[in-house]
């Protein structure tokens, strides 16, 4: 899963980007408004992390461009303690979720979680094809019960196929949503992730559509 933050507190930006990262997620870092917009307007993402009081752009206007464009992913702002007004003003922008500064990590993660699962219609923290489970809260895949061990990309590839289960997903779609901007994407790595994660899932687990991607279904759908 790939996520935006938009923060210009360059500690705290920092910061969620390290726990971001540490979780699993591809990150890309504003540290302001236009930035911000930037991005939003021609990078994909699943989630994007919205700080309102920003130079530049403020926050509100950010989101509201974005709306109005008819970008629809999910966005969770971050707002002042006790500013109520911009908890409804975020809310009603288009804002799908927020948090009170100071937060807690672990919080803002639990979150964003809960906001991509419901983007792609999955409501349980635990993602699953056949006997194969991914948990989100843990980071935890397991096959008929048995821990399987994954790469940090095996297991964000398998992630996303898990969360759009029963679609086709392309090469160039997996490419921009498991790797952040700055890294050197190559379409080759994303068939050698496939082919590790059959080896250790099972061949069956992950189709190929020729000319189109990848798909990963429930056996008896």
């Amino acid at each position: 899963m790939r996520v935006l933050i938009v923060e210009d507190e360059p500690n705290l930006g920092q910061q969620l980007k390290n726990t971001l990262e540490g979780a699993g997620y591809a990150i890309d870092l504003a540290v302001d408004g236009e930035e911000g917009l930037f991005l939003g307007q021609t990078e994909s993402y699943d989630a994007i992390v919205l700080d309102l009081g920003l130079p530049e752009i403020d926050g509100l206007t950010v989101l509201d461009r974005w709306r109005k464009e008819g970008r629809t992913t999910p966005v969770l702002v971050l707002t002042a303690r006790d500013s109520w007004s911009d908890k409804v003003a975020g809310l009603d922008a288009g804002a799908d979720d927020y948090v009170a500064k100071p937060f807690q990590t672990e919080e803002l993660i639990a979150r964003l979680r809960a906001l991509i699962r419901r983007a792609s219609g999955n409501a349980s923290s635990e993602l699953t094809a056949g006997d194969v489970r991914l948990d989100t809260r843990s980071g935890k895949v397991t096959r008929a019960g048995e821990p399987v061990k994954l790469t940090a990309q095996e297991y964000k590839l398998l992630s996303y196929l898990l969360h759009h289960k029963g679609k086709v997903v392309s090469r160039t779609e997996l490419i921009e949503h498991i790797y952040d901007q700055d890294f050197d994407r190559d379409s080759n790595t994303i068939e050698v992730f496939v082919t590790r994660i059959r080896k250790k899932l099972g061949q069956d687990v992950i189709t190929t559509i020729r000319g189109l991607g990848y798909s990963l279904e429930d056996p008896d759908a």
